[in-house]
């Protein structure tokens, strides 16, 4: 299936210059991707949010000042998928201190509805000196408004909250009227993977008090670089067609670990569904080629000759090298990169034929978990890790979901199991913690190929939080979450087990 790789990826590179893919990316062509223009002629603002943010980088940045002075001291940002995986990335490049951002509030992001984690948030910000920033574009994400519900009975007042939102949602309604600090309403010809470079990105860039004018330059430069049949975006694009035509579906992404975390939802989101899609496997040490199965495209930055994607290339894998960008340094690399993604998974999405821009099977959790807040959380049979693991055939993948609290000490051993299970099946493996990968790989594990190994874990811990005005609490809902998800992938007769804590632990000790 793979021996035909330099054919594949030539022929891939020449169908995006006869379809004139590109020029029709930049011209807003909807008939690019399918000839219904609905989530398709609404969702390519990102292609000028670059140049049009920069209009408003000026407003970010007195908006984080004023914080500064009216003594607000830690922002706590409450989001989920593609209003918090960039923050959280940008969070990291100061903490990773290769940038020198100017002095601001400390910044927390919360994407979990685990009990813990929302009674830790409680217990450590300076409650009366922090701002709470609700992000969702649809207004009605339930982690996002549970998390406010509970942090307003929390604060002295509306100045000490805020959101982010498309105008006219309830949220958007609801601050207005309450008098919320401040409303900011996100460019509505974007959708959530997208919104890197608008508000729910350039936000707390200013907060965290990065050059935002910086990350905004770079990703206008890599707009226009892309603009050519063979730029960087459809390059890339090109060699995630020919993967996912040669069987190479598992896109091993070897680069630093939050913006790995962007990408996979970018990834997975865009491309999973209609029994396609691209895995992408984050987080995951480059390891000896013989301990991979044959079905990995390998693309990573900083291996110009010699390192782990050189041997890889020699041993036969496919493999794309990005050069050396520096995506933790929170400048104009950063916003270059963001952008040749974008692009990249668009016009893959072309030669996928699918659209990129929706999101058909990500209400099918929503709604099995609604239905199990009404009717009570079902029991699941337990299955031996073992068994779930020996049920693992070529071409598989396994993705361990783990509804557990992030900062769980389980999720370093489970780790090491994900690790153990590659090594002991030669599959590509993932983990993700619950409900964050709803937002972000759940859409390709319903939609995607029928591929996966699904192992499910569920540990609420002995914590639990009220949500003011609801009949459920955070262990509920967390509980009704992995429940809802278990039982959609089964309704998609995916493989899925419900495995204890302790025993995938042990697996990989």
């Amino acid at each position: 299936m793979t021996s035909d790789w330099p054919g594949t990826l030539a022929a891939a590179t020449a169908e995006l210059r006869e379809r004139r893919a590109t020029a029709r990316l930049m011209d807003r062509d909807h008939t690019l991707w399918q000839e219904d223009p609905t989530e398709v002629a609404n969702r390519l603002g990102w292609l000028d949010e670059p140049e049009r943010m920069q209009s408003q980088a000026g407003d970010l940045i007195a908006f984080a000042r004023d914080l500064v002075h009216d003594g607000l001291e830690h922002v706590v940002w409450c989001g989920m998928g593609g209003s918090s995986l960039f923050p959280e990335l940008l969070a990291a490049t100061v903490a990773a201190g290769k940038v020198s951002p100017r002095p601001g509030p400390e910044f927390t992001v919360l994407d979990s509805s685990h009990p813990a984690a929302v009674a830790r948030v409680a217990q450590t910000v300076p409650l009366d000196r922090t701002l709470f920033c609700f992000a969702s574009k649809s207004g009605g994400t339930i982690e996002t408004r549970s998390h406010l519900e509970y942090f307003r009975t929390l604060v002295s007042g509306p100045q000490q909250l805020a959101v982010v939102t498309d105008a006219g949602s309830d949220l958007d309604t609801m601050a207005r009227a309450d008098g919320f600090r401040a409303v900011f309403n996100a460019n509505p010809d974007i959708g959530g993977r997208y919104s890197a470079l608008s508000h729910f990105g350039m936000l707390p860039a200013a907060i965290l008090g990065l050059d935002v004018a910086s990350i905004l330059r770079g990703g206008a430069e890599m707009v226009d670089k892309c603009r050519a049949d063979d730029g960087p975006g459809s390059t890339l694009a090109a060699a995630l067609g020919a993967g996912v035509r040669t069987g190479r579906d598992k896109l091993t992404i070897d680069a630093w670990g939050p913006f790995g975390d962007w990408v996979e939802q970018l990834v997975a989101e865009s491309t999973g569904k209609h029994d396609t899609g691209i895995l992408p496997v984050v987080r995951e040490p480059i390891v000896a080629a013989d301990r991979y199965g044959h079905d990995r495209l390998f693309v990573g930055y900083g291996d110009d000759g010699g390192g782990a994607l050189a041997k890889l290339a020699d041993a036969g894998h496919p493999t794309v090298g990005l050069g050396r960008a520096s995506l933790d340094s929170g400048g104009a690399a950063l916003g270059s990169e963001v952008v040749r993604w974008e692009i990249a998974i668009a016009l893959a999405g072309a030669l996928m034929g699918i659209n990129p821009f929706d999101q058909p099977d990500v209400e099918a959790a929503k709604k099995a978990a609604r239905t199990t807040l009404e009717q009570g959380v079902p029991e699941f049979p337990f299955t031996s890790v073992s068994d779930a693991v020996a049920s693992v055939q070529a071409g598989d993948y396994v993705a361990i979901q783990a509804f557990v609290d992030p900062a769980s000490p389980y999720l370093e051993q489970f780790e090491r199991a994900r690790f153990a299970i590659r090594d002991a099946t030669k599959a590509a493996t993932t983990l993700a913690v619950g409900p964050r990968y709803l937002h972000s790989t759940g859409q390709l594990h319903k939609g995607g190929p029928p591929s996966g190994v699904f192992l499910q874990v569920l540990d609420v811990g002995d914590t639990d939080v009220d949500i003011p005005g609801r009949d459920f609490t955070f262990r509920d809902l967390v509980s009704a979450e992995a429940a809802g998800d278990y039982l959609a992938l089964q309704q998609r007769d995916r493989c899925v087990f419900r495995v204890r804590p302790d025993d995938l632990a042990a697996f990989g000790s």
